[in-house]
């Protein structure tokens, strides 16, 4: 009887951030090999940030990424600010929270409903998901939408938001403003309550994994600040990271992955509801209790309703917050540079966020390292694939292993274009 040899690739991998392919070798009922490969050029951006002004940092790291621009500003203002132990007023910090909510509400509307939803009920897109369910993929477009207008209020616009500032922000909101919003804001709740639930009766694969969750931790649930945590006992600060976190180069990939003492890892929305769903606020606890609460979670694609869940919980913070606001003295506050290493993170909407700098006294950068969350997922992703394409079943037909293999990865929501760093050139010369 002759084996049945299969190699499937998908050279392109559709409804994901970036460029990044899959290739997959399977013998007989064996799978013999798997690469999720990222392929795009080096973007450089670590390196050209040396030389630059510590208050240029901001709008540059920014450019990083066009889905989640305040996750790179924010890490890069906490590794700076905590150097030069920046006297940050309540205001700020408040208002920093208030701009990452936006962004939490937009990343994880536009991921539901544009890109993982589509998965779910055998459509290509999001166009075909209308058609069946015009009133909810509307909703995630307000809610999307709503996520945009809170980046507007305090970054001048949605995408690459300008606001922000080593020591605070350029401007601070007139009260009417954000009363306008504020009542926005309150007329979508229903909305996101009912997102949670409809997200909640959608028919997952049942698949259970042993993986190792990480994410920041505090007294509130953690978005622009806190300690790391993971499920195994870890607990960091933000210049202890790469004492038991280390990157590796992949010979299949341009992206350096990462892992936690040699091992994969998960980070992201599954992770922070693995470690933090008792920091929710009540009213989201009562729901996840009438959905029925599977956190802590090992199926993978939970991930589906804990982004929700964030995103229930971040229209709910932001409400909170534009609720106490009043106009502050000054936006922003003076800061001295001081020479040194700075580290700072945050939780970006794919997870946690790292960025490491050596400034001189002068505050210019002498060395950066920028760790973001997808280059954190891509073992897990591999690890992933590799069990639940076993389970899926390897008899099944290409199309279905296809299909079934990138509904693993947009799964997880990887932003591919971040996760690129330039390859490190070893040169023998005889």
């Amino acid at each position: 009887m002759t084996e049945r040899r299969i190699k499937i690739d998908v050279p392109s991998l559709a409804r994901v951030e970036g460029e990044g392919a899959l290739h997959l070798n399977i013998e007989g009922d064996r799978l013999a090999g798997l690469r999720f490969k990222i392929y795009e050029p080096p973007r450089f951006f670590e390196k050209f940030l040396e030389g630059r002004h510590f208050n240029e940092l901001p709008d540059i790291v920014a450019r990083i990424c066009g889905i989640c621009p305040v996750a790179y500003q924010v890490s890069a203002a906490n590794a700076i600010e905590s150097l030069f132990q920046a006297p940050l007023t309540p205001w700020i910090k408040q208002m920093r929270r208030l701009l990452y909510c936006g962004e939490w509400l937009q990343s994880h509307s536009l991921h539901i409903h544009l890109l993982a939803l589509p998965d779910y009920f055998g459509h290509d897109s999001a166009i075909g998901l209308a058609g069946d369910f015009p009133d909810e993929v509307r909703r995630g477009f307000a809610l999307q939408d709503a996520g945009n207008q809170i980046m507007r209020l305090l970054g001048g616009r949605s995408v690459h938001p300008v606001g922000l500032k080593i020591g605070g922000f350029y401007h601070a909101p007139p009260v009417g403003e954000v009363q306008t919003l504020l009542d926005h804001l309150t007329t979508l709740l229903p909305a996101a309550e009912q997102m949670c639930r409809w997200l909640a009766t959608i028919d997952l694969p049942e698949e259970e994994q042993v993986f190792t969750s990480v994410a920041l931790t505090g007294a509130a649930y953690p978005i622009e600040q806190g300690e790391l945590i993971s499920s195994q006992g870890l607990r960091l600060s933000p210049d202890q990271y790469d004492q038991h976190f280390a990157e590796h180069q992949a010979p299949h990939s341009t992206a350096l992955w990462s892992l936690l003492e040699g091992k994969d890892y998960l980070v992201g929305p599954l992770a922070r509801l693995n470690l933090n769903h008792a920091l929710l606020p009540p009213q989201i606890q009562s729901l996840l209790t009438e959905v029925g609460n599977p956190f802590p979670s090992r199926n993978m694609f939970h991930s589906m309703l804990a982004r929700g869940l964030e995103v229930l919980f971040a229209l709910t913070e932001a409400i909170s917050i534009l609720q106490q606001y009043v106009l502050p003295d000054c936006p922003a506050v003076e800061v001295e540079p001081v020479a040194g290493i700075a580290c700072g993170w945050s939780e970006a909407p794919r997870g946690l966020l790292w960025q490491r700098y050596e400034l001189d006294q002068h505050g210019i950068i002498q060395a950066a390292r920028i760790v973001p969350p997808t280059s954190q997922n891509q073992a897990r992703i591999e690890q992933d694939l590799q069990q639940s394409l076993n389970r899926f079943g390897l008899s099944q037909s290409d199309e279905a292993l296809r299909l079934h293999s990138e509904k693993v990865i947009r799964n997880y929501d990887p932003c591919i274009s971040c996760a690129t760093h330039f390859l490190k050139l070893t040169t023998e010369r005889r």
